[in-house]
Formats: C-alpha cells, sequence, structure tokens
C-alpha cells in the first residue's frame, strides 16, 4: 500500500488528485485520475491511499506520476509541465503502508521521500567469523532521513560491509541528536553494543549553526569540535576505532557559514582520525548543497545519500577481526607517558588521550618552567603532542599561574614557576568547552566565556592582547544572565584590579579584564546586596573627572556634565534638582560662532564645547544639532538618575573652584535628593580646604585637574591620574565595589 500525501492549499469547491503511469493511477488520463481527500486538522495536506498490484510491481520498476488540481467548475490544472514524480516500486508491498512525502504541490523533487508507516522488523545481516561490528552514531542524515524506505548513506554502507567483509552495521542514530545529546546518551546506547568501529556522524546544522545570531557562531562551532573530540575519546576508551562523518552543507548558509564549515572540516582533518569526505561531495563550493542532491535546507535527497556513500573509502573497513585486534593503539598509561624527569624529582608526563600535561616537582625547590630550557621544550615538543593554544590547571593553588601558552611548534612559550610540592595536570582550553565540562555562554574566536557547573564562570583569551570586559558589550553582558546574579571573583588572585564580575538580572553590571594567552576562573562569593556599590558622578565643572576616571577605566556610559562646562556650582545645583529638565532645550540654548559653543541662556554658566560636528552647518540649520543633543542628552539624564537610585552609595566628583555657600546649598539639595542614601562630595580646587572645613559629606583636596593641561601633555595626564588612583583608594573604592551604570538602563516600573 502506498499512501501518496502532498502539501496543497485550495480554495473552497477545489480539490486534488493524481494521475500517472500504472494502471492504479489512471494511465496518464486525467478524467481517471484519484482523488484525494483531506480533514479540518490535517489540512492542507491531502493523501489518498493506493495498492499496486503484484501484476504492476513485477513489470515496472517506477512508478510516474503528477498531482492535479480540480476546479469547482470541472477545470484541471496540471501541477507542471515538467518533470514527473516517481517513486520505486516494491516487489513486497505487503510489509505496511509506505507513505510517499511529496512535499508541496508544484514544487516537483529529483528524487522521491518514503518511509513505512510502521517501523518493520529488519532481517539482520550475519556477521562473518572475521567480520567487525560497526555503530553508527548520528542524527537525521544517518539515520537515512530523505532517502527512500531511509535507505541513506548508512544503509548502503551496510550492505556492502557485509557482503565484501562480513561486518555488520549497527545504526544508533537518532532524530535532532547534536553533540551534547550524543555524549549524554553514548554510555548507554553505544558501549552495550561491544563495536570495533564507531563511525560519529554530527552535523554543525543540528548545533543550530544556521540560525543563531551571528555573535554566537564561533560558540556553536567551538562546542561541536570540542564535543566531537570527547566522542572520539569516549569511542577509544571503549576499545573500538573512532571515524569521523565531516561536516556537510545547509541550504541556509551564507559566506560566513561556510567559511566556518571549511574551518571546522580542515580542523578535523588535522585530528589523525580517519574522516569521511562528505563535504567536497555534496557542497556547492559555497556552503549549500550541490543542485538537485538536497530534499530540504537540512537534508540529503536519494542522489545526496548516494554521493555521500560513494564519497566513503571502503579501505578504512579493509581487515578482519584478527587484524582489527593486532592493530589496536597501545593505550598511554593513566597517569601519563613520561616525557622528562631529572635526578632531583621534577618529571613531566603527558596524557595523550586527555590533550593534557602533567607536572611533578618533588623536589624542595621551585622549578620554572622558560621558553629556553632547550632540552625540556625538545622533549616536550617530540613527545607530548601539545595542540597550540591555551593550557589551563585543573588543580592550581594560590601562588600558581593556572595556564601557560603553547606555540604552533608544540612548545611552551609562558614562563610558569612550580612550586616544590606540586602535582599539576594542565589541560588543553579545547577540553573545556566540551558540552560535558562547560556551557559556553560566549565566544568570538578569541574570547570565551564558559559557565562550568553552577556557580563558576571561566573566561579564556587566545589573543596576545588583554581583553577588557565591559557592560557596554551588549553581547556579553546578555551572555552573563544565564548565571546566577551575584559577585565573581577570580579564584586564585581576587585582589589583582579587575578581577571582579558583578552580574545583575540584566547580565554583566562591571568591567573585567583578561591578560593576554590566559584563563581566569571566577568564583561566586556572595549576593550583590551583600556588598555596597559605589557609584562615581562627576558633576563638572569641566571635563577633567570624565578624562582621569576614562584612564583609570573606572568610566562607564557618559553622563550628563562629563563634556560641558559648568562653571558655577549654583547652576549645577539647581539642574540636577530639577532632574535636568531645559538643559538641552533649544529655546534656552545660544550658538557662539566665534568659538563654536552652545550657551545656556537660563544657567549662564553652562556651555557645550562637543555638540557641533564637522558636517553641521550651525549658522544655516541648528535643528539636526538640537535633535542630536536631545537624545545624547536626555539618555545622559536618565543614567545618572537612575544610578542615583539604584546604587548603594554615591560619589560625586567635581573639579574648579567655588564658595563654601554653594557648598552648602549642594549638600542640602543632595540630601533632600537621595532621601538618605549615604554620598560624599569630592571636591578638587586649587584653594584652601579650610574653607570647607566640617560641612557634612564634603572631601576637599587642594589640587588643580586642568583638562587643557592634560590634553597637551599626555605625561601629566598620567600622573593625575595617578592622583586620583590615589585619592579614590583611601576612600575604599575600587573595581571590587564600583557601581557600573549600563548603557541603556531599564525604565523603573512605576
Amino acid at each position: 500500500m502506498y499512501r501518496f500525501q502532498v502539501n496543497a492549499a485550495t480554495q473552497a469547491g477545489e480539490s486534488i488528485g493524481v494521475v500517472g503511469s500504472t494502471p492504479e493511477l489512471g494511465m496518464w488520463d486525467v478524467t481517471q485520475c484519484i482523488p484525494l481527500h483531506t480533514s479540518g486538522d490535517r489540512y492542507p495536506i491531502w493523501w489518498v491511499d493506493i495498492h499496486i498490484s503484484q501484476e504492476t510491481a513485477v513489470t515496472n520498476q517506477k512508478l510516474e506520476y503528477k498531482y492535479v488540481l480540480l476546479g469547482a467548475d470541472g477545470s484541471v490544472k496540471w501541477e507542471t509541465n515538467g518533470r514527473n514524480r516517481w517513486v520505486p516500486i516494491e516487489l513486497d508491498n505487503d510489509l505496511g503502508t509506505i507513505v510517499v512525502d511529496d512535499g508541496a504541490f508544484g514544487n516537483v523533487p529529483t528524487s522521491p521521500y518514503g518511509y513505512f508507516e510502521s517501523p518493520v522488523p529488519q532481517m539482520p545481516l550475519t556477521r562473518g567469523v572475521q567480520g567487525l561490528k560497526i555503530a553508527v552514531i548520528g542524527s537525521s542524515v544517518a539515520m537515512g532521513c530523505n532517502a527512500w524506505l531511509l535507505q541513506g548513506w548508512a544503509w548502503d554502507l551496510q550492505q556492502e560491509l557485509n557482503q565484501k567483509y562480513g561486518h555488520i552495521l549497527v545504526n544508533l542514530s537518532e532524530l535532532g541528536a547534536d553533540v551534547t545529546r550524543t555524549i549524554n546518551r553514548f554510555s548507554q546506547t553505544v558501549a552495550p553494543q561491544k563495536p570495533d568501529v564507531v563511525i560519529i556522524a554530527l552535523s554543525l546544522g543540528n548545533e543550530g549553526l544556521a540560525y543563531c545570531p551571528p555573535y554566537q557562531r564561533r560558540a556553536v562551532q567551538r562546542r561541536f569540535e570540542s564535543g566531537l573530540q570527547q566522542l572520539v575519546k569516549m569511542t577509544q576508551e571503549l576499545g573500538a576505532r573512532p571515524i569521523l562523518g565531516a561536516v556537510y552543507p545547509h541550504g541556509d548558509y551564507s559566506s560566513e557559514h561556510n567559511w566556518l564549515l571549511r574551518d571546522t572540516h580542515n580542523r578535523m582533518l588535522s585530528w589523525g582520525v580517519p574522516v569521511l569526505n562528505w563535504l567536497d561531495a555534496v557542497d556547492d563550493g559555497g556552503g549549500r548543497w550541490k543542485p538537485g542532491t538536497a530534499s530540504d535546507v537540512a537534508h540529503p535527497n536519494m542522489e545526496g545519500h548516494r554521493l555521500m556513500y560513494e564519497a566513503i573509502d571502503i579501505r578504512l573497513f579493509q581487515m578482519t577481526h584478527d587484524q582489527f585486534a593486532t592493530a589496536k593503539p597501545v593505550s598511554t598509561p593513566h597517569n601519563g607517558l613520561q616525557i622528562y624527569r631529572d635526578k632531583q624529582g621534577f618529571a613531566v608526563l603527558a596524557v595523550l588521550a586527555e590533550k593534557s600535561l602533567r607536572v611533578i616537582n618533588q623536589s624542595q625547590y621551585t622549578y620554572t618552567i622558560t621558553p629556553d630550557w632547550h632540552s625540556l621544550q625538545a622533549a616536550i615538543q617530540r613527545k607530548a603532542r601539545l595542540m597550540p593554544g591555551i593550557y589551563i590547571a585543573k588543580n592550581a593553588s594560590a601562588g600558581t599561574l593556572p595556564f601557560f601558552s603553547v606555540r604552533s611548534d608544540g612548545t611552551i612559550e609562558t614562563a610558569v614557576d612550580i612550586s616544590p610540592g606540586a602535582d599539576l595536570e594542565y589541560s588543553a582550553a579545547f577540553n573545556f568547552f566540551s558540552p560535558h565540562v562547560s556551557q559556553i555562554l560566549f565566544y568570538d574566536g578569541s574570547l570565551g566565556i564558559l559557565k562550568e557547573k553552577e556557580n563558576f564562570i571561566r573566561v579564556i583569551n587566545e589573543t596576545e592582547h588583554e581583553y577588557n570586559i565591559h557592560p557596554m558589550w551588549k553581547e556579553v553582558r546578555g551572555a552573563l544572565k544565564a548565571m546566577p546574579a551575584g559577585v565573581y571573583e577570580d579564584a586564585i588572585h581576587p585582589d589583582v584590579p579587575f578581577r571582579t564580575m558583578m552580574i545583575g538580572a540584566e547580565g554583566l553590571e562591571s568591567r573585567v579584564k583578561v591578560p593576554p594567552k590566559s584563563s581566569v576562573l571566577f568564583e561566586y562569593k556572595c549576593k550583590l546586596s551583600d556588598i555596597s556599590r559605589v557609584a562615581i558622578l562627576p558633576i563638572g565643572d569641566r571635563c577633567a573627572p570624565r578624562m582621569l576616571l576614562y584612564k583609570m577605566q573606572y568610566d562607564g556610559p557618559a553622563f550628563p556634565f562629563d563634556l560641558t562646562r559648568s562653571s558655577n556650582l549654583g547652576d549645577v545645583i539647581d539642574i540636577i534638582d530639577k532632574d535636568f529638565a531645559d538643559m538641552w532645550n533649544p529655546d534656552l540654548l545660544r550658538y557662539e560662532p566665534s568659538d563654536n559653543r552652545l550657551y545656556h541662556k537660563k544657567w549662564s554658566g553652562l556651555s557645550f564645547g562637543h555638540e557641533v560636528e564637522d558636517t553641521d552647518q550651525p549658522r544655516q540649520n541648528m535643528s539636526p544639532i538640537y535633535e542630536r543633543m536631545r537624545d545624547r542628552y536626555s539618555a545622559r539624564a536618565h543614567r545618572f538618575l537612575w544610578t542615583l537610585r539604584h546604587c548603594d552609595e554615591v560619589l560625586f566628583i567635581r573639579t574648579g573652584g567655588t564658595t563654601r555657600g554653594y557648598v552648602l546649598e549642594l549638600v542640602k539639595m543632595l540630601e533632600s535628593k537621595l532621601q538618605g542614601k549615604p554620598f560624599r562630595v569630592l571636591l578638587i580646587s586649587p584653594q584652601s580646604s579650610a574653607e570647607f572645613a566640617d560641612i557634612p559629606h564634603i572631601l576637599h583636596y587642594d589640587r588643580e585637574f586642568n583638562p587643557d593641561k592634560m590634553y597637551a601633555d599626555a605625561g601629566h595626564w598620567m600622573h593625575c591620574t595617578e592622583v586620583m588612583r590615589e585619592i579614590l583608594d583611601e576612600l575604599g573604592i575600587s573595581s571590587k565595589n564600583l557601581f557600573w551604570c549600563p548603557p541603556n538602563p531599564p525604565k523603573d516600573k512605576p
């Protein structure tokens, strides 16, 4: 029995019929076509069950046909004037109903796709006396999906291996499988089969490469590759030989997808494991299927499966069971292959399968691994087979560098001190990306952020430069929403600046720095509410506070006074008190061409020197400038007020001279504004601190921070920055308790 079904949208009174080359289908006489039917729960699917007679099955190898659209007025519309649809005619068609999945009306595929409605028991093939057992573990393509009766490349391989060598093949693949799912089911599915060979046949498509956001593509690629490496290792631990099915195309891949596809393919070829080269067989050169080889964007059709099968080098399986047993590689001792040892008890061992290096120091001295320790480096290069990149210590303690970097030639380029009594295992960073080790939160090919267990975040920097991770980096900020909110610190060096990671409901809320070619593990320490976070808010008189915070990297998104001149503290008091209303009101601004500045008519001490851009024509049209100011300053004002509401403490910074009366007025206004929230005002001006003595909340430093001098002399700028850093250190403010305002803080709920 054949069930022909097609997806067809119809109008009221219309229906679908099928007509074809056999008596059962009307012998191409449209007046004898077989009507299909549909139902409310299955529309727009139309179907009909047709029994093919034994006589037809004997005299015909295939059945050709077309669908027709039957109008309410008796009209007939053939779906195409091109090629016919066709299906093979099975001689034994009493095994059950074969569902012929014909896709959409009018879209004629190059080859058919059909499957048994109910699973049909298969007669097991007989294993030869010296035959091997081969397991295939993959996804829908490995299952044979979209090939006729699921007889895809794995089915064809099964037949040939059994006929030629007496091998048997068991297909353990699963619809939709990705590396994570496959790793999780490996021990329950593959191990009990006790295979001699395991073909691992997975795709980047099932990892989500085609449709994930662009910034996640590298993470998908790295997770896939690490997962494959884990599956190779698991196969070897069974005593079986791993063979990798290559990656293959996808109908929705773009040029960047294609680059990543090829990059993974080329890397797989370097792993020392046989690879079934499907990519060159079915790829069009741009990451998509060759014309005529795909059933849909994700699956090959019968022709595609045939090409994949023909791309398999059958000689990979040309051995008897005895030959296989003899050819099994000798496994590396669990504690490692000795690479180097001296008489004092210093030893280096490599666990090749684990891609790890074990360093033991049983002496009473500290050893330092350096690039110019030639005898050690030569032994490592010759025997250890280290991967280029970062190696990370699994068990490093305080005082020990928890990582080192390996050059492309397999030697160590980082100086590492090995303390007396140390027994360290350094594992390739590649292993940490494996799905069973971590969840990749972010990876762009250079920087990796991984969730290890529930309360650990590992950051891996594979570049030669320090990485500055900050809340303004939207993708990274959002990725860290996957972690529990709280304070995370460098587990080994917690007191190093910028090694405190604060995570809130919207993700990252602090700046973090990671050294070149390194790995830093951040461990959860406490809730955000358990620390008092201090916001630094500049309040004029010029841009010096912003410039100094920028050099210290304590700056975040701009606030209203960062790039203005506000010489009169009385204006600042009034502006803040009124929540910045009218600060950028065009009716209160005037442009002065002589100095290219905008001056405020209401607050005479307020002016803007950075708002007129080179492409503007302020004398003819101020509208673009006013519109730009509205966008900029409304956002900056929102950040300022949002920060006041959400930080735990505030440090206001103002440079430039002022009077005691204005300062008293400022304190009064801020006490009212903050309603009991702790705050301090740091005044920096070349005048006597005695003038501000005994005023609560006020800290005065008799110094001058002149932005003009800082711009003119970079050395002076850095000197002023160090002075500011010392002041903040005295006040107990550092990257460990700094409040970082997000670039686009959410609107507070009423």
